[in-house]
């Protein structure tokens, strides 16, 4: 059987079912788009008093976003976790507070999901061909290589931050911050809209979003959960969101299939292998994006069965859709945590 091979931005889709041409109140609506992290980001935002210069605000949002690339981005040689990956010592790196955070952030995630959301799993990223460097060989990995891949990977609590420092007890740690930097840009960009005096926005880069205040129809924003179909895109259910970050991830945009099987870029953190439940997608409510991001990495991981018993413990606002069945691809089966049900009702 041919082998095919499959990439696309993080498995969803986001709709605002608002038509913001009629936005109430005699508002300006201001929406802006471009590119940051390898994919687009928007904003739609209400501007009540009509005092905000859209230029400038776009220009704020875009030098906003190149300070995390310059923090956090695995492409770029020289930004802050690049030079703190290529140590080869225990000594500490003066980072951003802003660095700083997130990696204590991942840290926090990775103990409560018991590793399986892991900034350090890198090396098993690249070596199934899912990660920075690219190299997809459209099929799994040498065993060997992958075994010494799994090795290098599983540092996140040899990670140490002592205030504005960084250092890891093993030289050989490396960090790759895609599943939760992309999120904590979001919450960086509504930042920036805030201090443009607006209230009722939606942000968003590749998906991740956060929301604040009402839409043009003086509602919760209307946001739509796509369907984890991977030939059709189409709204599964729809969720209301107001002050809140969401996320969702799913495995069936990202992936390469070999001998009639499918092989996800979720991997399973401690076989290093891509996860082979039902569980298709899992979307995240929480206090921001960054948070929404790294636990809808770290649900789709664990899976509904293990995921939702986390969710409920914590009192985390999780979706989690799976597949009907073996036989049966397209029919779909959704589970909410309690909070996430509390959230909608």
């Amino acid at each position: 059987m041919p082998t095919h091979i499959k990439f696309s931005r993080r498995g969803f889709i986001l709709m605002s079912l608002t038509t913001l041409a009629a936005c109430k109140g005699g508002a300006d609506v201001i929406e802006l788009t471009g590119s940051t992290m390898g994919t687009n980001y928007s904003v739609t935002a209400l501007d009540h008093d009509r005092a905000v210069d859209k230029d400038d605000l776009q220009r704020a949002v875009e030098n906003s976003l190149l300070n995390v690339n310059a923090q956090m981005s695995n492409w770029d040689p020289k930004s802050e976790v690049s030079r703190f990956n290529s140590l080869t010592s225990t000594q500490p790196l003066t980072v951003s507070k802003d660095l700083a955070m997130v990696v204590q952030a991942a840290k926090d995630v990775n103990q409560a999901s018991g590793g399986q959301f892991d900034v350090t799993l890198g090396p098993v990223i690249e070596a199934w061909g899912f990660g920075a460097e690219g190299g997809h060989k459209n099929a799994q990995p040498d065993p060997v290589k992958l075994a010494k891949a799994v090795e290098a990977a599983g540092k996140s609590q040899a990670l140490h931050i002592d205030g504005n420092k960084l250092s890891k007890s093993d030289p050989a740690a490396r960090i790759y911050l895609p599943s939760i930097g992309k999120g904590y840009g979001v919450d960086q960009m509504a930042k920036v809209v805030r201090g443009f005096g607006l209230t009722d926005f939606m942000v968003e880069i590749g998906g991740d979003l956060y929301v604040s205040g009402l839409n043009a129809d003086g509602l919760d924003w209307q946001i739509g959960i796509e369907s984890p179909d991977a030939h059709n895109r189409q709204a599964y259910r729809i969720a209301s969101v107001s002050n809140l970050g969401m996320a969702t991830s799913g495995d069936y945009r990202n992936y390469f299939e070999q001998d009639g099987v499918r092989y996800s870029h979720i991997l399973d953190a401690h076989s290093g292998r891509p996860i082979t439940h039902r569980t298709a997608s899992v979307t995240v409510l929480a206090e921001n994006t960054m948070l929404a991001d790294a636990w809808s990495t770290a649900m789709l991981a664990l899976g509904t069965e293990r995921g939702l018993e986390l969710a409920n413990q914590r009192d985390l606002a999780v979706m989690f859709i799976d597949r009907g069945g073996v036989a049966d691809e397209k029919n779909f089966i959704a589970t909410n945590s309690k909070r996430f049900t509390a959230l909608q009702a």
